[in-house]
This record gives C-alpha cells, sequence and structure tokens, in this order.
C-alpha cells in the first residue's frame, strides 16, 4: 500500500499552460530540458489552478450552506483568517490576515464559513483593495447583518521581491457597512481585534 496522491486538474487546461510556462521559462534564458526542469512546467501549471480556483467557487453558496436564525446581536468576530492571494499586476503572491466581523440581525452562519469566504475570493487574481470589500459585500448580502467590518493587513511580495523592495512593509485595508460605521462601534471592533482574550 503505497502513497497515492489524489489531484482534480482540467487535463486540456493543464497541457495549455504547461506550453505556455515550458516556452516561459526557455524564454527567460533556462535550459527546460535541465533536470530541475523538466516538470517544473507541469507543476506550475496545476499550481497556478489550485492559486485561482476561486473562479469555480461561488462565495455566497457558501454562507447560504450553513445559515441558522438566531436572536443573537451582537459583534461576532472571526480574527487571524490566514490569507493568501495572486496580485493581479504582476502574479506575485501577497498573504496576511484578515479579521471579519458582523452585527447578526436575527440570521447568522457557521464560523467555517467565513474563513472559506475570505478563501473562495483570495484564490483568484486580486488586489487588496477589491478583495477587502468583496469580502464584506459578500456577508452583507446573504446574512443582512445590521453591520459588517473586514480589515485586511498584508505583506505584498511584489513590493518585497521587486519595486521599492521594502522588506518590513505591511499594507491595511478596511471595509465597513451600517453598524460599523459608527464610530464607537468601529471603535469596539478595533480594540476587539488588539485584546488578547485567551
Amino acid at each position: 500500500m503505497g502513497y497515492n496522491k489524489q489531484e482534480n486538474y482540467n487535463e486540456e487546461t493543464t497541457h495549455r499552460l504547461s506550453d505556455i510556462y515550458r516556452e516561459t521559462i526557455a524564454l527567460l534564458g533556462e535550459d527546460v530540458n535541465r533536470e530541475g526542469l523538466q516538470k517544473t512546467p507541469e507543476r506550475v501549471a496545476k499550481a497556478m489552478q489550485y492559486l485561482t480556483q476561486g473562479y469555480k467557487i461561488n462565495p455566497e453558496d457558501i454562507l447560504r450552506s450553513a445559515i441558522f436564525h438566531e436572536d443573537y446581536s451582537e459583534m461576532v468576530i472571526v480574527k487571524d483568517i490566514e490569507v493568501y492571494s495572486m496580485c493581479e499586476h504582476h502574479m506575485i503572491p501577497f498573504f496576511g490576515k484578515a479579521h471579519v466581523a458582523y452585527i447578526p440581525n436575527g440570521t447568522i452562519c457557521g464560523l467555517s464559513k467565513i474563513p472559506r469566504v475570505v478563501d473562495a475570493y483570495a484564490r483568484r487574481l486580486q488586489v487588496q483593495e477589491r478583495l477587502t470589500m468583496e469580502i464584506r459585500d459578500c456577508i452583507q448580502k446573504v446574512l443582512k447583518p445590521l453591520g459588517v467590518a473586514v480589515v485586511l493587513e498584508c505583506h505584498h511580495l511584489c513590493m518585497q521581491m521587486r519595486g521599492v523592495q521594502k522588506q518590513n512593509s505591511l499594507t491595511t485595508t478596511s471595509a465597513f457597512t451600517g453598524e460599523f460605521e459608527n464610530i464607537t462601534t468601529r471603535q469596539e471592533f478595533i480594540s476587539l481585534l488588539s485584546a488578547k482574550l485567551a
């Protein structure tokens, strides 16, 4: 009984992307027949399909799959959600954390669904600003809460590896609706993000 790796990739897409990446590697001056690079085009083709699988996922359906009616109207926060995405300008990764909160209006969702929504939007070619708003808008549309707050803190390799090459830079974006547009509610959210309650 050996290890059997299970993968699900579109064969035609993998084949066509492999050809493109093989040509790309050659154009960059490398020998695509060198031992270490022989399977690289196929690996990259599969990796790119995995990293952009969000195009095949409907984030709204994720939330709708676990909606519950509860008489709870206090803030719900899921923080420190890992984010991995690809900058659409250079197709270089950016990564960090998402903090998501909402105030229910008679309806809550399964807590695991919020990180799944974040992943569904992050696994696309993105800019951090749009990603922040897409997460906010999805939760607002499906759950219809009293308000939604989303904060993303990310490191962008397009800044750290190329361009200005600022290794310690961190980009923060935020998006709010409803009650979170009230400064008092927003401050409560921000204070809870920094609190170490456990």
